[in-house]
């Protein structure tokens, strides 16, 4: 396991711009009325808690996070979506896993495979890379003068973490998938707030791409993140710190 968290820089990821909320926050609520169909009550549906606790982790105000909810019984109710990762290579050989919620799934793996091919890459087949991922747990608290590494390390434990990554300013709490609903919920009882909690997709290695490899691979995941169909997208291109924004 890596001792480096993608978290290396706290303020860069707080200082996302509106546009970017705005988006995240769509992706989320149609991730929220999908885990809510057919039953809107967290506290005996642990996937929709789970959807909670990463919407509340992108500061999604609880306005937006109970009006997404309510779509599972109004609007969705006669749409089907379908949970579908596709998987795949970038420019360079980089490692590519998008993963989607559809309700027409033509239509998003016509769109997934376009992504690719015009940024240089290819979709492959299922398993073709994924084994390069390991899928864990991830909770994310911030680093701060009142938090100590072995008061984490000691909590962490005690709800059933794997491990805690110390990164310069964040704890990168790791579970098993299947814990992660445990641990996740453990740690809200103790009233800790989370910068990051959902289940993902880890590298176990990274790949470094030139300058004009990056360039391209960074279009390709704009273009991921643009499409509506798109949840999460995990790599293994090890992508330079952003400079923060103002």
């Amino acid at each position: 396991m890596s001792g480096h968290s993608k978290w290396a820089n706290i303020k860069n990821k707080k200082a996302k711009t509106d546009a970017v909320r705005g988006k995240v926050f769509t992706k989320l609520g149609r991730e929220l009325a999908v885990a809510a169909k057919g039953n809107p009550d967290p506290y005996t549906n642990s996937k929709l808690a789970d959807v909670i606790a990463k919407a509340k982790a992108a500061n999604m105000p609880n306005d937006n996070i109970k009006r997404s909810i309510a779509k599972a019984a109004g609007e969705l109710g006669n749409v089907n979506y379908e949970n579908l990762t596709y998987e795949g290579y970038g420019v360079g050989g980089s490692a590519v896993i998008v993963k989607t919620l559809t309700d027409n799934k033509n239509r998003t793996g016509g769109d997934v495979r376009h992504i690719f091919d015009k940024f240089g890459g290819n979709m492959g087949t299922t398993g073709s890379v994924s084994y390069l991922f390991e899928n864990k747990g991830v909770i994310v608290l911030e680093r701060t003068v009142d938090l100590d590494e072995d008061t984490v390390m000691e909590v962490a434990l005690e709800a059933g973490a794997e491990d805690v990554i110390t990164g310069e300013d964040s704890y990168e709490i790791r579970t098993a998938p299947s814990d992660f609903s445990a641990v996740r919920k453990y740690l809200e009882e103790k009233n800790y707030e989370f910068l990051e909690a959902e289940v993902m997709m880890i590298p176990n290695d990274k790949v470094t791409l030139d300058e004009h490899q990056l360039e391209t691979f960074e279009k390709m995941l704009d273009a991921f993140d643009d499409n509506d169909d798109v949840q999460e997208v995990y790599h293994n291109v090890d992508l330079p710190e952003e400079e923060e924004e103002e």
